[in-house]
């Protein structure tokens, strides 16, 4: 671990070899005294990759733009764990948008992370609305995590509470984890014209205390937390989104007084788990006649809803493939 210096930071600061996107940057604040809860968190900067995923749909901007924060949230909350498997945070709503949905999928002990998403809504009820309240209405929020087989799969959910996705999560926090945790997320695009591209960031820092059986009082003047807080309330979404600003950067405007330090950063890529042999497993299990009579043009058409990747099937084949396998009859006619 290493501390960011006393003094700004230059140009060059982390070097040419260094990613500045794409990337969880972990963080610690060590200017709490002696009892005080530590504080940790982690900052996200997505570029490419939430470009590719928003760029794979023909999303309306409002939802979109709530699609990036909700990716962008569920990777900065992914990083708070260790483990290979796959972490999900979605809201779902009785709006315009009905689903936002983003799938984490962690490796090597949580160091890295491959990222997709998507969103399910109403294009004309969403036109002319945007913000939380207005495109999902009420709901909930969940967030999964699931380790993989002979593991308990984890799902914790409370009732979407709050102006903004930031907000509904600190207010998942607050019910479901008895934590503090303060939270700030952005995405839009950011150039001009054909050059604009998806960006997408998130900060959150929790309050740990050093003893578990520590209560952590919000209101206690002499703690850290508040000032913690009003330091990251100064950040902007400008600041989030800029290609420029990287996170070393920007935690260094914010809490170079808290004592910030960083630890090495984690890569954050694009990558679903669809593929041919998935979509065929699927169909197989299907009745001979739903074969045929959910074909287009005699072809059985597969979309997938995370990459917008088409898969495309003749049902003979299916059917000659699945009888092969053992799995049912083949078509004698």
């Amino acid at each position: 671990m290493r501390g960011l210096p006393n003094s700004g930071p230059t140009p060059d600061r982390d070097g040419p070899d260094r990613p500045t996107d794409d990337i969880v940057q972990p963080f610690q604040l060590e200017s709490g005294g002696a009892g005080e809860a530590r504080l940790t968190g982690r900052m996200s900067r997505l570029g490419s990759v939430v470009d590719d995923v928003l760029s794979r749909h023909d999303y309306p901007e409002p939802v979109a733009e709530l699609l990036g924060q909700t990716i962008a949230l569920g990777v900065t909350l992914a990083a708070a764990l260790k483990f290979d498997g796959i972490f999900t945070f979605q809201a779902q709503g009785d709006g315009p948008v009905t689903l936002l949905l983003a799938d984490i999928q962690t490796l090597d002990g949580g160091e890295r992370y491959v990222v997709r998403g998507y969103a399910n809504y109403d294009a004309e009820a969403v036109e002319g609305r945007s913000g939380v309240r207005a495109l999902l209405g009420k709901g909930y929020l969940a967030l999964t995590v699931d380790q993989g087989a002979h593991t308990d799969r984890y799902q914790g959910m409370v009732e979407l509470v709050g102006d903004t996705l930031a907000e509904c999560a600190q207010h998942y926090f607050r019910q479901s984890q008895q934590m503090d945790a303060a939270i700030m997320v952005s995405a839009g695009r950011v150039g001009d014209g054909l050059d604009a591209a998806w960006r997408a960031g998130g900060i959150m820092v929790q309050r740990i205390a050093d003893d578990p059986n520590m209560h952590l009082t919000p209101d206690d003047e002499a703690d850290t937390w508040r000032r913690a807080m009003m330091l990251m309330a100064t950040g902007t979404d400008s600041e989030i989104l800029n290609p420029a600003l990287t996170a070393e950067r920007y935690l260094f405007r914010l809490f170079h007084e808290e004592g910030v330090r960083v630890t090495p950063v984690r890569p954050v890529t694009r990558g679903c788990r669809c593929s041919e042999d998935r979509v065929f497993n699927v169909l197989c299990q299907l009745p001979r006649e739903d074969l045929y009579d959910l074909a287009e043009d005699g072809l059985l058409k597969v979309t997938c809803e995370f990459c917008n990747e088409t898969y495309n099937f003749a049902p003979k084949v299916v059917e000659n493939r699945t009888a092969a396998m053992g799995l049912s009859e083949p078509d004698v006619n």
